[in-house]
């Protein structure tokens, strides 16, 4: 029985796996084989799958069966390749050894460079060289590289006493220490590593290998990839993959170097080759942000060749790849290596130039644009910006990292950021430079600020992708991150201040900047324009004012799916007349007081409906539980007391009435209109006296009544009978027709069940799913938040259900409510207006059961409109890859005119079948003559048979 394979090699000659194998050899192995396939110079070297990390966990971090054995063939062939040998005194081959997931997780995992090296080996790679210091600064940097990873022994010492020893030599950079000291520093280091590690630095290179290999497969399981993973919801149960190279060094000297670039610019996405480059240094150097980096231009003027052969290979990536690419190389005495290319992370404002772009250079189609945008990414491109009429002086100014501005106190450390923001502060995480520990802080801050580091920095890599503003390399900041302030220019700026950064610029500003919101860029209206023809989800947005309403419609909204009517009784004095309808001790006391709150919904409603005339606006009727409208404080009770003309202890009791043990289950929604009638009726008369006077002014208006928490059709009977005659009643006041759609929210498990019934007496059913997750898992969305997190982090529930729809369960019963309603009215509208309805894989899962539209907060219809369409090309591509050769299914024929130049072609074509189908029949028509000649008697009749 032959072994699994788990080692892939790849090498000048090819390699025996391609980019569409990432899943099993992870993205940058994918990478590197495909790289190699297309003959583009790489260091040779071998991937170890990521099926074995998976068995390596499963077997208790012990090594599968044979992983040793296809291991040491595979250096075999790499010093083959290269002429050197693993742990030879005179000629050593030296590896790195990096990891690989499938999805790409930068800085999250561990590496190790310069693996071979030790009290032997490097004096043979100072041979060998010509370059002894060299050889010692590949040293030190392996034993400190390898001490961190794989003894976990932290780095911070053998920094601090490089530190120390810089200050001695009384340089600034690294590459001034002279090769004397750096034989002292590796000897100090070796020191530190026998202090922390009985055994000591291991000078066996087999032994290293395989200790960093097992260092690498445990990092998938760090704190900071766990966090990762979380943010992005990447599965545990993937594995990362292990790369393992032959090196090369960019830390030769002046012709040697190693950069990191980007073939469009990944915060602007404008097409320009962008990226930054590093002489006499080796690639952790660019990544980790302890030098800051020079511009990608800047390395032709020394390596000119190299610059222009790296100039040639991205432009055949980019191409190859149909992407923008994030790009690694060494220049090892004036030669080009690639070292990993992977599809680059940007801002989202980039993301959408860049697949508008690429669309119109036809490397990538509209639907492939559409589907390169995450939805989510939208998000970004309502990030604030500084006020320009505001006139402020930077106090500093550093890269423009990653876009928007952010204004907060400032913290000196990751785990401050996420503490200060359980207590609701606001921060600006600021750092000399941030490593992948500080993931968690990144994501809690408003921004991120450091004094070193470039554009592809940790900070700045990271900061884009997670949508935070980050000024990078801010050299004028002076960070003491013990005593907790910088100083700059004259300022000393202490924790708890206040700053404000600009991302876009790279500003920085003492105290709080005003903010303003973004303009949304042509490339954005053009990616929005071919969502819309591609999507058959209307988007409709949850708004209760008319400045709500005003930018839903900006943000592309086709009707308000949700105005919730309970937000405007707390504005302005109206809460007053709101406290007395419920006090009050009679029904003309309620009246009384809807009838001063009857104008005030009136004007409400009119302002809503003439900013979206023309499109359907769903009203829901009074939902909560009264007790949240009454008075809390001794001063609210003196002024509606005051108001009602009765005494304080009354109304205290009449409150107290009120009371509910769980309000979230009790007297509220439909249950109040049954119970008092007069509210829903105040409410329908002022939408309806709205709707009446904008239509005799020639508006358009298309008002949808919502009854909610309806569990029962005999609540919806009674009620909808209720809400119809005073909708008659106003529309016979003022001498008009019209339809009045009248529905109810699908928002208790009763109600999913039941709709067959409930769809009798429905227009149009809108599920809340807020409440129908709340009442299926029998949880508080308001005090689940102590525990979910600890839930979705132990991976038994997959996302928090109020973040993302929870399809197994609530997600059944709104397929069996949808079903049930349309098996009823088959024409049935149906919509949902829970806050999911703006979330991407919940809008997938609206299009897939067939919703009309869904209903979302106005900030977040892009991101519907967006999920909506690429749920629909999904839906096409499936449906395509689903049909038999040779079949077309009518639902997904594009018809579409075809250019000149493709009907001269086809019309070509089919001339040319035409003649070769006639001349066919011809022949066989002759052939049939002659056969039938043949078969006649010699007297010339045909025998019978």
């Amino acid at each position: 029985m032959s072994r699994k394979k788990r080692v892939y090699y790849f090498g000048p000659a090819g390699a025996e796996g391609s980019s569409s194998q990432k899943n099993l050899l992870g993205g940058k192995g994918a990478n590197l084989a495909e790289m190699c396939n297309l003959k583009i110079p790489v260091p040779p070297g071998f991937t170890i799958s990521t099926s074995a990390c998976v068995d390596f966990f499963a077997g208790g971090n012990v090594w599968p069966d044979g992983l040793i054995n296809e291991i040491t063939k595979s250096v075999k062939r790499i010093e083959i390749e290269t002429g050197k040998g693993f742990g030879d005194k005179e000629n050593p081959l030296l590896l790195s050894v990096r990891s690989g997931a499938r999805a790409s997780m930068p800085g999250m995992m561990d590496t190790i460079l310069n693996l071979g090296l030790n009290d032997e080996t490097v004096e043979g790679l100072g041979k060998i060289s010509g370059n002894e210091r060299f050889a010692w600064d590949s040293y030190r940097r392996f034993l400190a590289m390898f001490a961190d990873v794989a003894l976990d022994i932290n780095r911070s010492q053998f920094e601090s006493a490089l530190g120390r020893l810089k200050e001695k030599l009384g340089v600034k950079s690294d590459t001034d220490v002279p090769v004397e000291s750096l034989r002292e520093l590796a000897l100090e280091y070796k020191s530190i590593i026998e202090g922390a590690f009985d055994e000591g630095f291991p000078q066996d290179p087999k032994t290293q290998l395989s200790m960093a290999i097992g260092a690498v497969f445990r990092s998938w399981h760090n704190d900071r990839a766990k966090e990762y993973r979380r943010m992005y919801k990447i599965p545990e149960s993937w594995g990362t993959a292990v790369n393992i190279q032959s090196m090369v060094f960019g830390n030769l000297g002046e012709t040697s170097g190693t950069g990191v670039a980007f073939t469009r610019n990944p915060s602007t996405g404008e097409r320009l080759f962008f990226g930054e480059y590093l002489f006499n240094a080796q690639g952790e150097d660019v990544v980790a942000g302890v030098r800051t980096p020079l511009s990608i231009d800047q390395m032709g003027a020394r390596t000119p060749s190299a610059h222009k052969e790296l100039i040639r290979i991205y432009q055949r990536l980019e191409k190859h790849y149909r992407d923008m690419l994030d790009i690694e190389f060494t220049v090892e005495n004036g030669v080009l290596f690639m070292l990993q290319c992977r599809v680059g992370k940007r801002t989202a404002q980039a993301a959408v130039r860049i697949a508008v772009e690429m669309a119109g250079e036809r490397l990538i189609s509209k639907s492939e644009a559409v589907n390169r945008i995450h939805a989510d990414q939208l998000d970004q491109l309502l990030h604030d910006t500084i006020d320009p009429s505001a006139g402020l002086s930077p106090v500093a100014h550093g890269l423009a990292a990653s876009p928007g501005a952010g204004v907060g106190r400032v913290v000196f450390t990751a785990e401050d950021a996420v503490t200060w923001k359980k207590n609701n502060e606001k921060t600006i995480l600021v750092r000399r430079e941030t490593s992948p520990e500080d993931i968690a802080g990144m994501n809690a801050a408003e921004g991120i600020l450091t004094a070193t580091g470039g554009m592809t920095s940790h900070a700045a890599v990271v900061a884009r992708g997670m949508g935070r503003c980050c000024v990078a390399g801010a050299e004028e900041l002076n960070i003491n991150e013990v005593e907790k302030f910088f100083a700059v220019n004259g300022h000393t700026v202490k924790e708890g201040d206040y700053i404000t950064i600009d991302g876009t610029g790279g500003n920085v500003y003492l105290g709080q900047a005003p903010l303003v919101k973004p303009e949304l860029s042509g490339e954005y209206d053009t990616l929005m324009s071919w969502a819309d023809k591609f999507r058959k989800l209307k988007v409709r947005a949850n708004a209760d004012t008319p400045k709500d309403a005003k930018i839903a419609r900006k943000f592309g909204a086709e009707g308000i799916g949700l105005c919730r009517t309970e937000h405007m009784f707390f504005e302005g004095d109206r809460i007053i007349a709101v406290r007395e309808m419920i006090l009050a001790d009679t029904l003309e006391e309620r009246k009384e007081a809807l009838a001063k709150l009857l104008p005030m919904q009136k004007s409400d409603f009119k302002g809503i409906f003439d900013v979206m005339e023309g499109t359907p606006v769903t009203i829901r009727l009074l939902d909560p539980p009264l007790h949240e409208f009454l008075p809390k404080t001794e001063s609210d009770f003196e002024k509606v007391a005051l108001d009602l003309g009765v005494d304080i202890s009354i109304l205290k009791s009449r409150s107290d009435s009120h009371h509910e043990f769980n309000p979230m289950l009790g007297h509220r929604g439909c249950r109040l209109g049954i119970t008092y009638p007069e509210i829903y009726e105040m409410q329908v008369r002022a939408i309806m006296t709205a709707v009446c006077e904008l239509k005799k002014k020639g508006k358009k208006v298309k008002p949808e009544i919502m009854i909610p928490l309806i569990s029962h059709v005999e609540e919806l009977t009674k009620l909808r009978k209720l809400v119809q005659n005073v909708v008659d009643e106003v529309l016979g006041e003022f001498g008009l027709k019209m339809n009045v759609m009248i529905g109810t929210m699908i928002e208790l498990p009763r109600a999913a069940i039941t709709a067959k019934r409930i769809a009798e007496e429905a227009d149009f059913f809108s599920f809340g799913t807020n409440d129908l997750t709340q009442t299926t898992f029998g949880l508080s969305r308001d005090d689940s938040g102590r525990f979910l997190p600890h839930y979705v982090a132990d991976g038994i529930l997959a996302s928090d259900p109020f973040v993302a729809l929870d399809r197994d369960g609530v997600g059944e019963l709104i397929k069996i409510g949808v079903a049930g309603g349309r098996a009823t009215k088959p024409k049935l509208e149906i919509g949902i207006c829970g806050e999911h309805g703006g979330e991407p894989s919940s809008v997938e899962f609206c299009h897939q059961n067939g919703f009309d539209y869904v209903s979302c907060s106005p900030f977040r219809t892009p991101i519907a409109r967006l999920a909506a369409a690429q749920s629909a090309i999904m839906e096409k591509e499936n449906t395509l890859s689903d049909m038999p050769p040779g079949k077309t299914g009518k639902k997904i024929v594009v018809k579409s005119k075809p250019s000149k130049k493709a009907a001269s072609r086809w019309s070509a074509k089919k001339k040319a079948l035409v003649k070769k189908e006639t001349e066919k029949a011809e022949k066989e028509k002759a052939e049939r003559r002659a056969k039938k000649k043949a078969t006649k008697s010699p007297g010339g009749k045909t025998p019978k048979r």
